[in-house]
């Protein structure tokens, strides 16, 4: 692919359960395969590592520069 149709990974910057920051470098992210994105606060806890939104398993999110 060339550089101008690569797709990349939304690096969403909050926690969509309890709106925790959660920036490029965050070590907390985790997503699962649709781009949803939780802390791990809430993936540990209460989410039990499965996305609510569509039932997938939610993984660390790879990190970028910030």
């Amino acid at each position: 692919r060339t550089g101008t149709d690569l797709l990349v990974l939304e690096m969403r910057d909050r926690c969509e359960r309890c709106d925790a920051a959660l920036p490029p470098d965050s070590d907390e992210a985790r997503i699962c395969s649709y781009e949803c994105t939780f802390c791990a606060s809430c993936v540990d806890g209460p989410l039990a590592g499965i996305c609510p939104n569509c039932g997938g398993d939610l993984q660390p999110r790879p990190k970028r520069a910030a």
